[in-house]
């Protein structure tokens, strides 16, 4: 952990209180303090940022300094506000926004997430005391990055630092458009390369789709793995999230050269779009009705059981055969996932491995989270616009549940990897 009052050497000083102020990366926690309060003082701590859509977020937190005049978010605990009780990151993950159904959107490595955080006096007039700021990096130092146009592939690899080599990844952050980076350079910085690929709305990629080509992502994982850092004894690994997990599936099932594929709260069932490879069908897509979308009282709709069973014989189709996969897989399930029943699908593909014999897999499950786990100490999303559906649409979980999910997961995801793609090059390299 980033003690930041006392590591740096720049700090901002309003009538003798102290807070952190840096450039770390974003998914690393800091110590919040601050000092030179009165004994026993009540103030308010608020966070506000803004995001690459001008939407800003904000949190406030009460705290009780002790007898010293101190506060450390890391002891103490938030008496009311965003959030009760000791959260040493309570201030980052509990930021909503002033508009409804937002979700919080860093895509573009090179623009960090910018905090202010202040402290108020309590009570009338609410006078600031301190200020300061905490720029959060989404790309850590000496980590390239490297625009790609390669056959019909668009996007863009992240190197580490360094010879290498380092275990590969693709990154697959698909559908809303455009290109989503925050994932793939902050794995970049922990020791991957990472490639990431749009699927439309980028570069000279069309605006929208109809249907999905499987050859698409064999050339992403050609191109992966003719990348000179890269650890060739082994396959690559895939990362996938929501309706980009079901193409981690096939992917894994159909194209070699695939090692590790983490799955979070995808369906076991190509959805939304015909899957084709080398211009034939594999699976046609399995659909949702509309009409079964509920409302909710902030104006979202719960769309949890409005896509199609996957175990109906008219859908047998559209079932991904991931007993051929010849790689690992790490099922990830948010237990309150209210844009589909992930746990359900997580169980279904467990079960169809396990009719098949096949033990390659590691299963997590997250009570209390909801359907977007991403990297950790971004604000939590209760609701936002769907991208196939077109409407707000209830993510699901609990704030603080969902932020405990996704620091765990973060380090479980990086662990996966390593351990999949890397061991046998290990071996080979203590054999030598």
């Amino acid at each position: 952990m980033l003690d930041l009052s006392f590591i740096l050497k720049e700090t901002f000083i309003f009538t003798d209180i102290l807070l952190p102020s840096a450039r770390c990366l974003f998914d690393e926690p800091v110590q919040v303090t601050v000092t030179g309060l009165r004994s026993r003082q009540l103030v308010s701590i608020r966070a506000r940022s803004i995001d690459q859509k001008n939407i800003t977020f904000c949190s406030s937190a009460t705290y009780k300094a002790d007898e010293r005049g101190e506060i450390d978010l890391g002891r103490d605990p938030s008496l009311s506000g965003s959030y009760v009780g000791v959260e040493p990151m309570g201030l980052l993950w509990s930021m909503t926004a002033d508009a409804v159904h937002k979700k919080f959107l860093k895509t573009h490595s090179s623009i960090p997430h910018v905090v202010k955080f202040s402290v108020h006096e309590e009570g009338k007039g609410s006078r600031v005391l301190a200020e300061t700021t905490n720029e959060r990096l989404l790309i850590g130092d000496g980590v390239t990055r490297v625009p790609v146009r390669y056959k019909h592939i668009r996007g863009a690899l992240f190197v580490p630092p360094g010879p290498g080599p380092f275990p590969a990844v693709l990154d697959m952050y698909t559908f809303g458009g455009g290109l989503s980076e925050k994932r793939p350079s902050l794995l970049a910085s922990r020791g991957f390369v990472v490639l990431t690929v749009a699927l439309y709305g980028h570069d000279d990629l069309s605006k929208d789709i109809n249907k999905i080509h499987l050859d698409y992502f064999e050339e992403a994982v050609e191109f992966l793995r003719q990348q000179d850092k890269v650890i060739l004894i082994k396959g690559v690994g895939v990362m996938s999230l929501s309706k980009s997990a079901d193409l981690a599936l096939s992917i894994a099932s159909y194209l070699s050269g695939v090692e590790a594929t983490v799955w979070i709260n995808g369906c076991s069932a190509n959805t939304a779009f015909p899957l084709y490879y080398k211009n034939t069908q594999l699976h046609p897509p399995l659909l949702f009705d509309p009409k079964k979308l509920k409302p909710v009282e902030s104006g979202a709709f719960n769309g949890k059981h409005c896509v199609d069973d996957t175990q109906a014989e008219k859908n047998k189709a559209t079932l991904i055969p991931i007993e051929q996969a010849k790689g690992r897989f790490l099922f990830v399930a948010s237990e309150d996932d209210q844009n589909w029943d992930s746990k359900a699908y997580m169980n279904q593909m467990v079960d169809r491995l396990r009719e098949h014999r096949k033990e390659n897999f590691e299963c997590l499950c997250y009570p209390g989270a909801g359907h977007f786990l991403e990297p950790p100490y971004g604000p939590y999303c209760k609701s936002s616009v769907h991208g196939l559906v077109r409407k707000p649409i209830l993510w699901g979980g609990e704030a603080r549940s969902h932020a405990a999910a996704e620091v765990h997961l973060w380090t479980k995801v990086q662990d996966f990897f390593r351990s999949t793609l890397m061991h046998k090059a290990k071996l080979n390299e203590a054999k030598l």
